[in-house]
């Protein structure tokens, strides 16, 4: 099926996007269309669609390609991407280094996904010498700026007095807000932190909140913790997911 699209709607970058909640096929023609006109953002979103596969026959060589042009025009996500891509060797030879140049280049910019690709390689010393205190620097600067994933990573350094001064009251509010800003690991660590306070009820919302965007491999482990915690019922629940998922993969 072919769609006529106006001029206007094919330039609009948010339009686009919502396009992809409504009709992905239809999307991807008018990404593909806007990105060959030029549009910064639809290049970018033209690399994450053909990463993904939606709407449009998956391609992770031509994807990291889309990246390489809107990041070389300072498209500060499509530079994260590109790390990414030389990260997890998506289009290309998995190489940590060329990730770590592509992240730091946009975490200096201010984009808060890069800080915190760029700490995970810090964390763990993957493409770069290890610098935990680097690392906490950028997830403490990444969620300041809202990143969820960060705010969760922050709580676990600040209960543990990793690096830092420990904080529990600190880290229960981080844990918090990673909740609140959708990170499934943020919502365990808040509904776990609600365990140990006794608040079961309010605990188990975040729980299982936490079950419908885990991997297996987190799934897994939270099925441990929850044991720990005598919650056996809710831990069957997230292995039945993991087992689910693994089927499905």
């Amino acid at each position: 099926m072919s769609y006529q699209l106006r001029r206007e709607e094919v330039l609009d970058g948010d339009r686009l996007k919502a396009m992809l909640e409504e009709s992905p096929a239809r999307a991807a023609q008018a990404i593909l269309i806007a990105a060959r006109e030029g549009v910064l953002d639809a290049q970018a979103l033209l690399g994450q669609i053909l990463l993904d596969g939606r709407g449009i026959e998956r391609d992770q060589p031509l994807a990291r390609r889309w990246f390489e042009i809107a990041a070389q025009r300072g498209h500060l996500m499509a530079r994260n991407m590109l790390g990414r891509c030389h990260e997890h060797g998506w289009g290309c030879v998995a190489d940590a280094s060329i990730a770590a140049r592509y992240y730091w280049i946009a975490a200096e910019a201010g984009l808060d996904w890069a800080m915190y690709n760029y700490a995970n390689l810090l964390a763990t010393g993957r493409g770069v010498m290890e610098d935990q205190l680097q690392a906490l620097r950028l997830y403490r600067q990444a969620a300041e700026l809202g990143h969820a994933k960060s705010m969760n990573l922050l709580g676990r350094y600040l209960e543990e007095g990793q690096f830092c001064e420990a904080s529990l009251v600190d880290a229960f509010d981080w844990y918090r807000r990673s909740a609140e800003g959708g990170d499934f690991r943020g919502q365990f660590s808040y509904g776990t932190c609600l365990v140990e306070r006794g608040q079961i009820d309010q605990a188990l919302v975040w729980l299982y909140k936490a079950i419908l965007a885990g991997n297996p491999s987190f799934l897994r482990g939270a099925a441990q913790t929850l044991r720990q915690f005598g919650l056996t019922e809710l831990a069957a629940a997230y292995l039945d997911k993991s087992e689910s998922l693994s089927d499905g993969c």
